[in-house]
């Protein structure tokens, strides 16, 4: 027997239940995904501190390494590229930043394949044993280090050569063969406690993202535009349609019938003796045609259907969506006034709605909005 409330209708349950349903399977991609991204982090973590190599690594390889030189890493398949056009890349640096999503196995324009072999990451340089021969990358005379975003294709530059070169790796492969080659340019300079603090630094900021489970929705909770088809939405297009109509009708502006009364009386004839006739009616004939009524242009759309606020809940803080100045220390009471996204101050950027019309403080980050379907419009003051 379905469950009813005081009113005898079920609604509010099917809504309580649809709302639970939902919330829950939010809650439990973004708990998945944030546990991704936690081993991951704990995984290079472990791996940036026992990062080492020995020169029993490069035992049968075809590359004579110095007195204090070891191999810390190869790769068995990479291609040697070259760029066509001359380009200036960004100094090499430690930074470890989150792929902005994955890599395609493709080749950039202007990048072409010259050569093919294994790659060897030592603790002094770079190196690709080719088919053709061998093309070195030494940690001290490199000036210029890029990674691609879309694919996984590194770019460097060194004093010694004109040309810009680099390798074109297996997609599988390109986030290690990065990670590495950071760890190992930072052993060059001294500087592997610096990523080991960023990494400390980065898992510690994510533990304080970790997904919140979300209240239980209740029957009580429904409102009444839920039972309509559409919600809020449907109500206001409703409500624009009731005022615009009436508006409609007054500027279509009817002609005044007195005119026709008047241009249908005939003129007399010259020449003619006409025969008395009735005296016109005092209120047609002698009446002058009344002026058309001035109406008011109408008021735009923008001011009558958005309001103010143009479109933002009303509120006593000043938020709206006019596009003024953007809030990165919102009021400890917005989630009075604005629906938040869960988890909602642990929000890292400015505060933006989302397509669902929650709010949310991770505007300006690649992953702003990413559990509601991304980013609407951004809420100024």
């Amino acid at each position: 027997m379905a469950k009813t409330d005081s009113t005898g209708s079920t609604w509010r349950y099917r809504w309580a239940h649809r709302q639970n349903v939902r919330r829950v399977s939010t809650y439990r991609s973004a708990e998945a995904a944030w546990r991704r991204r936690a081993d991951e982090l704990r995984r290079l973590r472990a791996l940036a501190a026992d990062f080492q190599g020995s020169a029993a690594a490069g035992a049968g390889l075809p590359l004579e390494l110095a007195a204090d030189e070891v191999v810390l890493w190869a790769l068995p398949a990479a291609q040697l590229i070259e760029v066509r056009h001359t380009t200036v890349l960004p100094a090499p640096d430690l930074t470890i930043a989150r792929p902005a999503g994955p890599l395609r196995p493709r080749r950039p324009d202007g990048v072409r394949v010259i050569d093919a072999g294994m790659a060897v990451i030592t603790s002094r340089r770079l190196v690709l044993l080719g088919g053709r021969g061998r093309r070195d990358w030494a940690y001290g005379r490199m000036t210029g280090l890029a990674h691609d975003p879309t694919a996984p294709v590194t770019l460097i530059q060194v004093l010694d050569r004109r040309h810009t070169s680099g390798l074109l790796l297996p997609v599988d492969a390109a986030a290690d063969f990065r990670f590495k080659l950071t760890l190992a340019f930072a052993d060059a300079i001294e500087q592997r406690a610096a990523v080991l603090t960023q990494l400390d630094e980065l898992i510690a900021e994510h533990a304080q993202l970790k997904p919140f489970r979300p209240a239980v929705a209740t029957p009580g909770q429904a409102r009444l535009s839920s039972f309509v088809p559409g919600g809020r939405r449907t109500i206001a297009v409703a409500a624009a349609v009731a005022l615009l109509v009436p508006a409609a009708l007054i500027e279509s502006n009817p002609s005044d019938p007195t005119e026709v009364a008047v241009a249908a009386t005939p003129a007399p004839t010259l020449g003619v003796t006409s025969t008395p006739s009735r005296p016109a009616t005092p209120g047609l004939a002698l009446k002058p045609p009344s002026p058309k009524p001035t109406t008011s242009p109408r008021p735009s759309p923008s001011t009558t259907t958005q309001g103010p606020r143009c479109g933002a809940p009303e509120n006593p803080l000043g938020y709206d969506f006019c596009g003024g100045t953007r809030i990165r220390k919102p009021a400890a009471e917005v989630c009075d006034w604005f629906d938040c996204v869960p988890q909602f101050w642990a929000g890292r950027g400015y505060l933006v709605q989302c397509r669902d019309g929650a709010v949310s403080l991770t505007g300006g980050r690649s992953n702003a909005c990413a559990e509601h379907r991304g980013v609407r419009r951004t809420v100024t003051k």
